[in-house]
């Protein structure tokens, strides 16, 4: 929506309020950074709120936040047209590759598809949308050990060590540890989800203290 309709947003914003609300910190992602650039070229004064971000909240987990490295997304392929691997986008399997090398763990933004239209909608310009689609814990691990088989650069393994977290915050939060092979089994309930890679340093994956956290939430 911010990358189709930033003119819109801050169409008359110079003249009366306009509020925009985000999921987590709205620093938290680079559209809406460009959306303050725009604002500012418009002579529009911004004032942010900060929010609690997944980025930070990821510490319900018992994970030491020191300890990530580089942020990743994952998106749903099918809806880019990419069915083949060769053609997926994988600039993420470097980047958790990187972490791992370096002992650190890799939080997984996982794609959320809202508000979208189909290629046939988009091309008529017809103003239907898709249904809203959240992905889960169990279709981001399956996409990464499908990488990892095409790829077979051991940047992870289906043993590799990971952790599901859905609707951090919330009464019904849920936090589930284990395998990326395991993962793909398990049901993590309505979303928002994340996945998070544990970081991987002289052949220890965990932190004492983070592992005996981590207990609790072993499946």
């Amino acid at each position: 929506m911010v990358e189709q309709s930033s003119e819109e947003i801050l169409e008359g914003a110079d003249q009366y309020d306009v509020a925009f609300l985000v999921v987590g910190d709205p620093y938290g992602a680079t559209t809406h950074t460009d959306l303050v650039i725009r604002a500012r070229e418009k002579n529009i004064e911004v004032k942010a709120i900060h929010n609690a971000s997944i980025i930070n909240a990821v510490g319900v987990t018992g994970l030491q936040l020191y300890k990530f490295g580089q942020v990743v997304s994952l998106v749903f392929y099918e809806e880019g047209g990419w069915t083949s691997m060769e053609n997926r986008p994988t600039s993420w399997y470097d980047k958790i590759k990187e972490n791992r090398k370096l002992g650190l763990h890799t939080l997984c933004l996982l794609d959320i598809k809202v508000k979208e239209q189909s290629i046939e909608n988009l091309a008529r310009n017809r103003k239907i949308y898709e249904p809203p689609r959240y992905m889960t814990v169990s279709q981001a691990a399956k996409i990464l050990l499908e990488t990892e088989e095409y790829k077979k650069e051991d940047a992870y393994g289906p043993n590799t060590l990971a952790i599901g977290v859905a609707r951090v915050g919330a009464d019904s939060q849920k936090i589930a540890v284990g395998t990326l092979e395991k993962l793909v089994d398990v049901d993590m309930g309505p979303p928002l989800h994340s996945l998070i890679i544990i970081g991987e340093e002289k052949g220890q994956q965990l932190h004492e203290l983070e592992l005996e956290y981590l207990k609790h939430y072993f499946v």
